[in-house]
């Protein structure tokens, strides 16, 4: 039988089409049982369900079922008969069993028991095989196919922005530098300095750190635009919320003014919620019941009022909180934690930059909501922000969520010429390298904004894992670049 005749698992269960013969691949999970009959657990990656197996000795060859072990790979043929056992209608009885791919007991690394998330970091190429990785993956994927059918029903264009870019988006200068230059003997320029203009693009490049510039570009012709796509940061970070290559999700829009963009960013966070608990509810029970084991053995102060599920319907169902900086600050700064010296970096004055650990005191102490945080000083923002009148502030919104902090950031963006100039003077940034950014500002400028989804700590969210290394597949991070 050819290979694509065989039948998902997942699909089984949806239909258990009892007395009919049907023919499933997957890995064995474990196997069990005694000389008149074994039981295998297999899993195709497609549920979070295993599908049971029963293989009687007599019709299959003890050779074949010796090599059924954890981690296998094997095609079984028979037919689907009702489950003696709870937990599923149908059960798979064997008449064949050919073992694709075998699995060496002694040496393969995820046998049947508890195993720590550090350790399936350092087997990332098998750590999609367990239970947990497998429900974070699937819900990966369906919240990608909803930022997707989001924007597409909304009636925005995907734009594929430059992963290789000249610019440093936000300022920060935090790159990775891209170049086909010998590092043992570059070409160097009379006062030392290495010669670019010998480089591939014969000039210095790196790996972008957004693709909002780019998105502006195509929002001042095609109206509403979106990027989704990898970005990078070399920052030494080593926490749970960081990674040095992550996918942002970068919407811009033409004629949007601040509250238009707050408006869309909480109906799209809403949506992805929404979506995932329609069409993930097995692989979210099963992480809201590994988080409930998890907290367990946390002290009673450290648990999570609400449970994964009700957390995410209570983020989908309720409005979220809307303050400025400066509201936020004279929260903090009468606050418990403040005047107790509890926060790390304690809050004297207005112009402080927001940690997280004060974000989350917004969100998860004082409101119990997720909160949009707007008007920030203009001197912690980027260049890009369209100043208010007031002349000290920014339109720019953060969006907070409890357990991660920041989620969202974005903002109006600069649309007056001389207002931009006169800020990128102030910042050093050079006018000539960005006269690409400066011609929207000068042929048909409009009012405009966007902002940008971190998709990790939107996943992280989701799932309620502790790291954000543990929602993608491959984390790239300092000192870490295996697989």
């Amino acid at each position: 039988m050819a290979f694509n005749k065989r039948v998902k698992i997942k699909a089984l269960l949806a239909q258990s089409p009892i007395g009919e013969t049907a023919t499933l691949m997957g890995w064995v999970r474990t196997k069990r049982g005694n000389k008149n009959v074994s039981f295998i657990a297999l899993n195709d990656g497609s549920t979070i369900t295993n599908y049971q197996i029963v293989a009687d000795p007599n019709l299959i060859p003890d050779d074949i079922l010796k090599k059924c072990t954890t981690g296998s790979c094997i095609k079984v043929t028979g037919k689907v008969v009702e489950s003696q056992g709870s937990g599923q209608s149908s059960e798979l009885n064997a008449e064949k069993i050919e073992v694709l791919g075998e699995a060496d007991p002694e040496k393969y690394p995820l046998q049947p028991k508890k195993h720590s998330l550090e350790f399936l970091r350092e087997i990332a190429h098998l750590r999609m095989r367990t239970n947990t990785f497998s429900a974070v993956f699937r819900v990966r994927h369906a919240l990608a196919f909803a930022v997707n059918k989001y924007f597409n029903d909304k009636g925005f264009f995907y734009i594929h922005t430059p992963i290789i870019t000249a610019s440093d988006a936000e300022g920060a200068g935090e790159t990775f530098k891209v170049t086909t230059l010998d590092l043992q003997n570059p070409p160097k320029n009379e006062d030392g300095s290495i010669n670019f203009n010998e480089d591939f693009f014969e000039r210095e490049a790196n790996l972008t750190v957004s693709g909002q510039l780019e998105g502006e570009l195509a929002a001042m012709a095609l109206s509403e635009i979106y990027t989704f796509g990898p970005t990078f940061r070399a920052e030494n970070s080593n926490t749970t919320r960081h990674l040095a290559e992550f996918w942002m999700i970068e919407p811009e829009m033409a004629f949007y003014d601040a509250e238009d963009n707050a408006d869309l960013a909480e109906d799209f966070l809403k949506y992805l919620i929404r979506y995932v608990l329609e069409h993930c509810q097995d692989d979210l029970a099963f992480l809201e019941n590994r988080l409930l084991e998890e907290e367990k053995v946390k002290p009673a102060d450290q648990r999570s009022e609400m449970a994964l599920l009700e957390k995410l319907r209570f983020v989908a169902e309720n409005e979220f909180v809307r303050i400025t900086y400066t509201e936020s600050i004279e929260i903090l700064r009468n606050s418990k934690p403040n005047k107790k010296k509890k926060f790390q970096f304690l809050i004297d004055e207005w112009g402080a930059d927001l940690q997280s650990e004060h974000e989350r005191y917004l969100v998860e102490k004082h409101f119990n909501k997720p909160v949009i945080l707007t008007d920030y000083p203009k001197e912690i923002k980027s260049f890009y922000m369209r100043q208010n009148e007031d002349g000290r502030t920014v339109a720019a919104m953060d969006i907070l969520f409890p357990g991660i902090g920041e989620i969202v950031g974005g903002s109006q963006r600069e649309e007056r010429l001389d207002v931009l100039t006169a800020r990128m003077d102030e910042m050093n940034i050079p006018k000539e390298e960005m006269w690409w950014f400066l011609d929207t500002r000068r042929f048909g400028s409009t009012p405009h904004a966007g902002f940008g989804l971190g998709f990790e700590r939107m996943v992280q969210f989701v799932t309620g894992m502790g790291n954000i290394r543990d929602v993608i597949a491959f984390p790239r991070t300092p000192g870490n670049a295996e697989f």
